[in-house]
């Protein structure tokens, strides 16, 4: 089988994660500046058989029906569309992140990252990133 990758996509940061072989379960890989995000992505779709890409984006159930856009919606799509053109044999699928960042934090809060860690840009993003693919893991298994 082939791996996902869940992408939680950010103006200046994003968070990556991918899941283990068999599509199961979700892992945080790293953050990456958004700017250095494509080599980041064609690295990890070289490195072993993918499936896909599940992209976080707030609202998917709005955003779908055409209200409910936030303020990165507009470029979470547009990013969307590069994946589509980069990777045309690759599913590439909205995943609704809402409250991600927040169950990130608590997380690495739960795990005992201390607060000055936590409190660093990107500290939790690519924790992000494994639960918007975990989400997507879940509702395919549903």
């Amino acid at each position: 089988m082939a791996r996902w990758i869940g992408i939680d996509y950010g103006g200046a940061r994003t968070g990556l994660a991918y899941t283990d072989p068999a599509g199961a379960m979700a892992f945080p890989h790293k953050t990456v500046p958004t700017k250095e995000l494509m080599p980041a992505i064609k690295a990890l779709v070289n490195e072993a058989p993918c499936a896909g890409f599940a992209l976080g984006i707030p609202n998917r159930w709005g955003v779908e029906s055409g209200r409910g856009l936030t303020d990165s919606s507009a470029a979470i799509l547009e990013f969307k569309k590069k994946l589509e053109q980069e990777f045309p044999d690759l599913d590439v699928t909205l995943v609704d992140e809402t409250n991600t960042s927040e169950e990130a934090l608590q997380s690495a809060i739960r795990s005992g990252m201390k607060k000055s860690k936590r409190s660093q840009k990107g500290a939790v993003d690519d924790v992000a990133a494994a639960l918007i693919l975990q989400r997507f893991l879940d509702e395919r298994s549903s």
